[in-house]
C-alpha cells in the first residue's frame, strides 16, 4: 500500500527515534553507501522509513540538518533503486518517496514497504549471499548464507515436500507408523478406495512416493519421509530435523521440564508420531468438557480442542523442516507456545482475516487432512479465534522472529473476564450485557478495570479502526452504558451506573470502583478531561516518572529505559499519551506538540503520585 507521508509524519518519526523500523541518516556528502543495506534490510523484514538530512546529537535526540541538492540525491536515488545490478528488485512506488521542505532545510523521507515471499531476498550487487541484508533492533547485519537459502526456498512456489529424496526408499518407512495412520485413515473413510492399494500405490497416492517422468528417478518424498520416516533416515536425510513438546508446570525451579516428548531413541520420531502423542499431551487439563472417538478425532469434541488440533496440525503443515532451527512446543498452566522454523507466507492480518491459505508443505497437510486435521481454505486460525473468544480468554497472539526466521503462536489460556466483574458489569448494563459484540464488551471491562478508558487505550487491545472505536464509543453513551468526560484527545469514557454516582464531579472524590472527580493538571496545552484522584500506573509508567523527576528528556532518551522489544509506534507511544492524558506528565513546548526540540516533563500531579507510588 502505498503511503502518504507528510510533515506532521516526519516530526513524528524523527520524536521517536531510531528503532527496528526507523532509520535516520545525515547524508550531507549525498546519498550514503549504507542507505542501500537499510533498505534491502528493511524490504526483507518488515519494511520501515530511512529518513536522510536528519542529524543525531549528542542526547541520543535527532534535529533536522539539511540534504545537500534535494533533487540531484532524488534522481540518484531513482537511478540507482531501478538498476538491478545494485538492487535485485525494486521495490519502491513514487509516493513512496518525498522530498520536504522545512523552513531553508530540506529531508528526503523514503517508506520501504515490506515484500512478499517471492520478492525476498531483496540483495546487492547481484550476489544474494553477499549483498542479502536484514534489520535486527537498531542496526542492519547481512545474512548468513543459511538464512539467504531459506528466503530463496520460500520464493518459489514450489511444493517444498514434493521433492524425491535421492536414495531413500520404501526401507525408510516405518511399517508401524504406516500401519496406524492406515487404520485412523479407514476409521474415518471406510470405504474410500485408497485403502485397496498396496503401500507403495497407497503412498504415491497421498503424494508420499514418486516416480520424476523426466529423470526416471523414484523414491520418497520430503513429505513421506518426514510424515512416516524412521527417525534414523529422517537425521540422515535432514542433519537439523528437531521436534520437541516440553511441560512446565511445575513451581520448583530447580525443575526445568515436568514432562517433555522429544528425540530420544524410544520411539520414531516422525510426523505422524509426534502429532498423536503430543495432541493427547495438549487436552490434559483443559478445563472444558469434550468427547473423542479412540482415534482422538471429531466427535463431540469443543471448539477448543478443535482449535488446538488445528495450531498443531497447522504448525507441522507449515514448518521448514529443512532449516536449522526447531520446532518447539511448551505448554504451561496458562498458555501454549507452538514455535516452528520458516516466517509466515502470508501476511499476519490475511491470517487473522482467514481465506488465504499458503502452505509450506500441501502433502504433509494432504496427509493431515485424510485424517480429518488441518484446514485447507485458510479458515483454521479463525475457529482458534472463535473458540478462544468463546472461553473469554486473552486473543490468540500470533508475531514472526524476523532475525531467526521463526513463526510463533502464544495461545494464552486466561480469562479476561474473571467472574466477578461479569457479575458487576451485569448488574451496570442488565440483560443487554449477553448480547454484547466483542467491541463493546472490551469497552466495558476496561472501563470497568481503569474507572475510565480512551479511544487510543481501547486501541490497544483492538484491531478495530479508531473512526469505529470512536462511533462504538458514542453509541455506548447514547444507550446509557457509559458517561463521556472533556473533550477532543482528552475525551474519557466511564461507566453509568444505575445508583447515580456518575453525576459526581469537581473535587466529590468518589470511592466506589476507585474513581475520583479531581481535577488534572491541564499543563503544557494538555486536554484537561477529569483524571483519577489515586490513578494507577504500571511498572513501565513508574520507570518513566522517576526519569522525569531527575531531568526533562525527549521520547528517545525515555525509550531506553524500555524493554528492547518495546514497540515504539505502538506499546511505548500509549504509555506517553496514556501519562499525558493523566495529568501526570506534559510538555515543554506545549503549543509545538511535534517540534523535534520537544521534552517531556514531570508534573505536580505526577511528583506527588510517584512520591506515594514509589
Amino acid at each position: 500500500m502505498k503511503q502518504i507521508i507528510t510533515l506532521e509524519t516526519l516530526y513524528e518519526k524523527i520524536d521517536l527515534g531510531e528503532n527496528v523500523d526507523i532509520e535516520f541518516k545525515s547524508a550531507r556528502g549525498g546519498l550514503p553507501k549504507s542507505l542501500w543495506e537499510t533498505l534491502s534490510a528493511f524490504a526483507n523484514t518488515v519494511g520501515g522509513y530511512i529518513i536522510l538530512g536528519v542529524n543525531e546529537l549528542r542526547d541520543g535526540s535527532f534535529e533536522i540538518g539539511s540534504l545537500g541538492n534535494p533533487k540531484g540525491a532524488l534522481k540518484t536515488f531513482w537511478d540507482t533503486h531501478n538498476n538491478p545490478q545494485k538492487l535485485s528488485t525494486p521495490i519502491c512506488y513514487e509516493d513512496d518517496i518525498s522530498l520536504i521542505s522545512i523552513d531553508n532545510a530540506a529531508v528526503m523521507m523514503i517508506h520501504v514497504p515490506e515484500t512478499t515471499r517471492t520478492q525476498r531476498p531483496v540483495y546487492l550487487n547481484g550476489n544474494p549471499y553477499a549483498g542479502t541484508y536484514k534489520r535486527n533492533f537498531e542496526g542492519d547485519y547481512r545474512c548468513s548464507k543459511t538464512e539467504v537459502k531459506q528466503m530463496l526456498r520460500d520464493a518459489s512456489n514450489d511444493a517444498q515436500d514434493f521433492d524425491i529424496v535421492e536414495g531413500f526408499g520404501l526401507d525408510d518407512i516405518d511399517r508401524e507408523t504406516l500401519q496406524a495412520y492406515r487404520n485412523r485413515f479407514r476409521s474415518r473413510l471406510a470405504d474410500h478406495p485408497y485403502l485397496a492399494l498396496d503401500d507403495k500405490a497407497f503412498l504415491k497416492q497421498l503424494g508420499a512416493y514418486r516416480r520424476d517422468r523426466k529423470s526416471g528417478a523414484e523414491g520418497l518424498t520430503t513429505a513421506g519421509l518426514l510424515m512416516f520416516g524412521k527417525e534414523s533416515s529422517i537425521m540422515e536425510a535432514y542433519p537439523h530435523f528437531h521436534l520437541d513438546y516440553r511441560e512446565k508446570l511445575t513451581d520448583n525451579p530447580d525443575e526445568r521440564w515436568s514432562y517433555r516428548i522429544t528425540q530420544d531413541g524410544t520411539w520414531e520420531c516422525n510426523l505422524h508420531n509426534f502429532y498423536f502423542r503430543v495432541y493427547n499431551r495438549l487436552i490434559q487439563d483443559v478445563e472444558v468438557p469434550f468427547a473423542l472417538d479412540h482415534e482422538g478425532v471429531r466427535i463431540g469434541e469443543t471448539h477448543v480442542h478443535e482449535a488446538i488440533r488445528e495450531v498443531l496440525a497447522n504448525m507441522l503443515v507449515h514448518a521448514d523442516h529443512k532449516a536449522t532451527k526447531s520446532n518447539v512446543i511448551i505448554k504451561e498452566r496458562e498458555s501454549m507456545l507452538f514455535t516452528n522454523p520458516g516466517r509466515l507466507r502470508i501476511t499476519i492480518a490475511q491470517l487473522y482475516e482467514g481465506g488465504v491459505s499458503d502452505p509450506r508443505n500441501p502433502n504433509v497437510q494432504k496427509m493431515f487432512q485424510f485424517l480429518g486435521l488441518g484446514d485447507k481454505a485458510g479458515s483454521g486460525f479463525l475457529k482458534i479465534l472463535r473458540a478462544w473468544k468463546e472461553q473469554e480468554w486473552f486473543r490468540p497472539l500470533v508475531y514472526e522472529k524476523y532475525d531467526s526466521e521463526l513463526t510463533v503462536v502464544m495461545l494464552p489460556m486466561l480469562s479476561m473476564v474473571p467472574e466477578h466483574i461479569n457479575e458487576d458489569l451485569l448488574s451496570i448494563i442488565g440483560d443487554e450485557y449477553h448480547h454484547t459484540d466483542e467491541l463493546q464488551r472490551l469497552i466495558l471491562i476496561l472501563a470497568h478495570q481503569f474507572s475510565t478508558t480512551s479511544n487510543s487505550e481501547v486501541g490497544i487491545y483492538s484491531t478495530k479502526h479508531p473512526r469505529e472505536i470512536g462511533d462504538e464509543l458514542k453509541q455506548m453513551v447514547k444507550k446509557g452504558w457509559l458517561v463521556s468526560e472533556g473533550s477532543g484527545r482528552g475525551m474519557r469514557y466511564r461507566l453509568k451506573r444505575r445508583d447515580g454516582i456518575e453525576n459526581l464531579s469537581g473535587g466529590q472524590a468518589e470511592e466506589l470502583g476507585g474513581q475520583a472527580g479531581g481535577q488534572a493538571e491541564n499543563s503544557g496545552g494538555q486536554a484537561g478531561g477529569q483524571a483519577l484522584q489515586n490513578p494507577e500506573i504500571t511498572l513501565h509508567e513508574s520507570y518513566i516518572l522517576q526519569a522525569l523527576a531527575q531531568e526533562n528528556k525527549s521520547a528517545k532518551a525515555l525509550r531506553t529505559l524500555q524493554d528492547s522489544s518495546v514497540n515504539i509506534s505502538g506499546a511505548f507511544k500509549e504509555r506517553l499519551t496514556q501519562l499525558l492524558e493523566k495529568g501526570l506528565i506534559a510538555f515543554t513546548i506545549p503549543d509545538k506538540p511535534k517540534s523535534p526540540n520537544q521534552r517531556y516533563r514531570i508534573t505536580e500531579i505526577g511528583r506527588a503520585l510517584l512520591k506515594e507510588k514509589v
